[in-house]
């Protein structure tokens, strides 16, 4: 099947998906001017493929037809971020948040290829979430079905 051919289930999906991205895009940019110096730079390294897994969204929707969604212009913390504890929370959050998006779009697409990158996204994103679960003491680092709310 070819980007062209997403049905709106799929679609609806990938807008959902980059939503998700949006926001976490935003929540690092904040948790960085928290983040103590030991935890910045593998925030920077997420901060990094989460704007990959961005751009790739919006390359997928562009070559479906279809305009991405925009981000929003802020979003609300559930709650504040005052320190690099609560900034590691928040990544802790952005990084759930996307894991059930991607977990979603699996849900919603009979599309092999895009089924294949989504699965691929939450391997590396359960990783990331495992970082940040354990830098803030979350039990268990990986939850037994990661991207499940």
């Amino acid at each position: 099947m070819t980007r062209s051919a997403l049905d709106r289930g799929s679609l609806d999906a990938l807008q959902g998906t980059l939503a998700t991205e949006h926001a976490a895009l935003w929540c690092y940019s904040l948790a960085v001017a928290f983040l103590p110096g030991d935890q910045l730079e593998q925030a920077r390294r997420d901060e990094v493929a989460h704007r990959a897994l961005r751009a790739t969204l919006e390359r997928m929707l562009a070559a479906a037809g279809v305009p991405a969604v925009s981000a929003l212009p802020a979003y609300a913390p559930p709650q504040p971020v005052t320190d690099g504890r609560s900034a590691a929370a928040l990544v802790v959050v952005a990084e759930g948040d996307t894991l059930a998006a991607w977990r979603s779009l699996i849900e919603h697409t009979s599309d092999r290829e895009l089924r294949r990158t989504a699965l691929g996204v939450l391997e590396d994103g359960t990783l990331r979430c495992a970082r940040w679960r354990t830098a803030v003491g979350t039990r268990p680092a990986i939850p037994p079905f990661p991207g499940r709310r």
